[in-house]
């Protein structure tokens, strides 16, 4: 009998715990968009002239920027969502640190989108694009964190944007929340911006975007 009832506990402690890795993990099915640039299949966009490139590079998505003081990004074509939670992971592959790079989410055109950015140099904002101009929301600056990878380590950038409530998490960690109820859906993509030292080169993979 003690032995029957043992394994009985055994198997319900191993149920329980099958249970508890499955309500922590995000089910496949949750996968609405996801990008592994080994292919031109989602139609990125693809820019080269004498001021950025926004390209695929080595199966990767690459954004380089040649002028001081720039932002560029990029989209795939045609998506648009709502609530979503995006992940991708991000690496500086050339150029100074006094950099940002990061997600988009809700990207209705050129002058309305918010993105989440994190820099090389272990800064980072929730920015809001507006009338053409990005600025730091809750903040009048970009802020510093020690869970931000400096210099050429790759940073796995998380960016959700669900309801009014946009947060920004960085290797696992959350570091920023604001809110702002202006634009509720639109396009994803993909960002990388200049400071007083131009040559920013940034390499994104594993590009996922999950509904929350």
């Amino acid at each position: 009998m003690k032995s029957a009832r043992f394994s009985l506990i055994l198997i319900l402690l191993l149920l329980a715990s099958t249970a508890c890795l499955t309500s922590t993990s995000t089910p496949v099915g949750n996968i609405l968009f996801s990008d592994d640039f080994s292919t031109t299949k989602n139609k990125w966009d693809q820019v080269n002239d004498s001021s950025r490139i926004t390209d695929y590079y080595e199966n990767a998505y690459r954004i380089m920027i040649s002028d001081t003081n720039s932002d560029t990004w990029a989209n795939p074509g045609n998506e648009s969502f709502t609530d979503v939670r995006i992940e991708v992971d991000a690496t500086k592959n050339a150029g100074p640190d006094d950099n940002d790079f990061g997600v988009i989410c809700r990207y209705i055109d050129v002058d309305k989108f918010y993105y989440g950015v994190v820099s090389s140099d272990g800064y980072y904002a929730i920015m809001k694009m507006r009338g053409g101009t990005g600025s730091p929301m809750g903040h009048d600056t970009m802020l510093q964190s020690d869970q931000i990878s400096q210099g050429g380590a790759t940073n796995h950038v998380r960016f959700d944007c669900i309801g009014s409530t946009l947060t920004l998490y960085v290797n696992g960690t959350q570091i920023d929340q604001q809110t702002d109820s202006d634009y509720t859906m639109g396009n994803v993509g993909l960002v990388a911006g200049s400071f007083s030292t131009a040559g920013i080169d940034i390499l994104f993979d594993n590009f996922i975007v999950y509904k929350p």
